[in-house]
């Protein structure tokens, strides 16, 4: 099969994507969910995307390729263009031009009076197997109107279509279309926005750019319409540890981002574990909408609850609480400690107990998930205590390991 950058099909680029970029890029011989020939073609598909990323270096084991992007120098997401990439038919691209045409001049028809118009005047001209049909229009018109490039007005029992002529001054938006592209959970909409501009925006740089958000576009856009309309979905989820996907039944919640590695987390109620559940997004690869859970707002009162007592995205086996507190020393010169105490505390409290001395308090899911922020503070920490017996133990071996690596006898 030759070679093509085009593609009809994102949920299997984006695979491959995933495979190239996030999980390591993978030599042919490494490859083995298809066949070679697929390998060198998606691999080429990628690198017309990502090339001047790309680097390689040489070393016993043979050349290794890899994918190197300094976040805080790109002024837009390179992933973007996998989404541009899409083909079309050719009768998808002819009814895109013939029916804005036949609309351009104030235009407005009903359904039977385009199509007749189309076959008459426009498709005549072409050897076509078979005519335009009536299904096939209104799909195409429900979907211009879905993407505001037409209108319908209801006349008796039918509709009649016309064209939208509101002129949005696109570039003075230039700047807030520049930024949201890149911030924006849904930023490859406002990247699409960019594409129609003359001139674009190049002033925004991020020290934190999450790029691989990108992936998770279709997704996500699928995960907010079922929390918008509170649907029960069914979602297909690929776990990179297991290498084979699983089914759930959920209903979607809230969309959560981590403050400290920026990934997504979609927050849900299980429908199998009856409990609040957290999935990372970009595991997920289908989303399908069932029925309205009638439920949705009990469940979504339970998440304000829920987060009350989250630190990461760990919930334990059976959302049992931990308690955890440990007590620093900070002088009356190093009160940057202290500004730290308070402004990474999350749902923990910080309280003063003496001279100098401050305890930070919480009651989470996981203690074990703050052992690597608590060890931040080591040399500063004069007692520490929890609930959870395993993250004493995990905390105290973890300080003699320190001991023994620098000598120092406990």
């Amino acid at each position: 099969m030759a070679y093509s950058e085009l593609i009809k099909n994102f949920d299997r680029i984006r695979d491959y994507l995933r495979d190239f970029y996030v999980y390591g890029y993978k030599r042919r011989d490494e490859y083995d969910a298809k066949s070679a020939r697929s390998y060198d073609n998606e691999r080429r598909r990628v690198e017309s995307w990502l090339g001047e990323y790309i680097s390689f270096r040489q070393d016993s084991s043979g050349k290794q390729v890899f994918i190197s992007i300094d976040s805080s120098d790109i002024i837009h997401n390179p992933l973007y263009k996998a989404f541009k990439a899409k083909s079309f038919t050719s009768k998808d691209i002819m009814l895109n031009f013939f029916i804005l045409d036949v609309l351009y001049k104030g235009s407005n028809l009903a359904v039977s009076e385009l199509i007749d118009t189309l076959n008459d005047e426009y498709f005549s001209a072409f050897d076509l197997p078979t005519p335009l049909d009536e299904a096939t229009l209104r799909l195409k018109l429900k979907e211009y109107e879905s993407l505001g490039l037409l209108s319908s007005a209801r006349d008796g029992k039918q509709l009649r279509y016309s064209r939208n002529t509101d002129a949005v001054p696109m570039q003075q938006w230039a700047d807030a279309l520049a930024f949201f592209s890149e911030e924006d959970p849904l930023g490859v909409v406002g990247s699409y926005l960019l594409d129609k501009m003359s001139t674009t925006s190049e002033y925004f740089r991020f020290k934190h750019h999450y790029i691989l958000h990108a992936l998770e576009s279709e997704v996500l856009l699928d995960l907010f319409n079922a929390i918008d309309r509170k649907f029960r979905s069914e979602i297909h989820v690929m776990s990179p540890k297991r290498g084979r996907p699983t089914s759930q039944t959920i209903t979607p919640l809230r969309i959560v981002v981590s403050t400290q590695g920026g990934r997504r987390y979609l927050m849900a109620y299980s429908h199998r574990g009856r409990r609040i559940s957290l999935f990372r997004l970009d595991t997920i690869r289908k989303v399908e909408h069932r029925e309205s859970d009638v439920n949705f707002n009990e469940y979504l009162e339970k998440s304000v609850k829920f987060i009350e007592n989250m630190w990461g995205v760990s919930t334990g086996l059976d959302l049992h609480l931990e308690h955890i507190e440990f007590t620093v020393r900070a002088g009356h010169d190093e009160q940057h400690i202290v500004q730290r105490l308070y402004r990474e505390k999350r749902c923990g409290n910080v309280i003063p107990t003496g001279d100098n001395t401050y305890r930070f308090s919480a009651e989470v899911y996981d203690a074990a998930e703050l052992l690597p922020w608590i060890r931040t503070f080591i040399g500063r920490i004069i007692s520490f205590d929890t609930s959870s017996d395993h993250t004493r133990k995990t905390f105290l071996e973890d300080l003699e390991t320190m001991y023994k690596l620098y000598g120092t006898v406990n």
